[in-house]
């Protein structure tokens, strides 16, 4: 399991983070949840749930969990970026852990959901920023 301290510093255990945190600061980060992460909680652990295959697990992530109890946000890329035409009509909120991390850093520092979303979200995943739809 890895954890993000402050965004920057990291540390890695074979502890369950269900048994170093407290249920109610954990935030399971999965590309599944009903809910956009508005802001980052300095209070809160976020948990970014990592998979090779999205195709094949699809909602993992969210089932997790949900069978841990735990609070479940997404990143907020459908209320910041629009989805753009692209030759396979294909469109993915799903992102590798570095590009989760990429968009939490660069959030933590700019506090802009836009600048974020554009450092962590490549082109190829089927979205934009809306000022790049010209």
């Amino acid at each position: 399991v890895l954890f993000l301290f402050y965004i920057f510093q990291m540390d890695t255990t074979q502890e369950s983070y269900l048994d170093l945190f407290p249920l109610d600061a954990i935030v399971y980060l999965t590309p599944d949840s009903e809910n956009a992460l508005e802001d980052i909680d300095p209070n809160k652990v976020y948990v970014l749930g990592g998979l090779v295959d999205e195709s094949i697990h699809k909602k993992l992530t969210l089932q997790r969990a949900q069978e841990q109890s735990l609070q479940t946000a997404r990143l907020p890329i459908r209320e910041y970026m629009v989805k753009t035409v692209n030759t396979k009509n294909y469109h993915s909120e799903t992102l590798a852990i570095n590009q989760v991390f990429d968009v939490l850093s660069t959030y933590y520092e700019t506090r802009s959901w836009p600048a974020a979303l554009k450092a962590g979200v490549s082109s190829g995943k089927g979205y934009v920023l809306p000022d790049a739809v010209k």
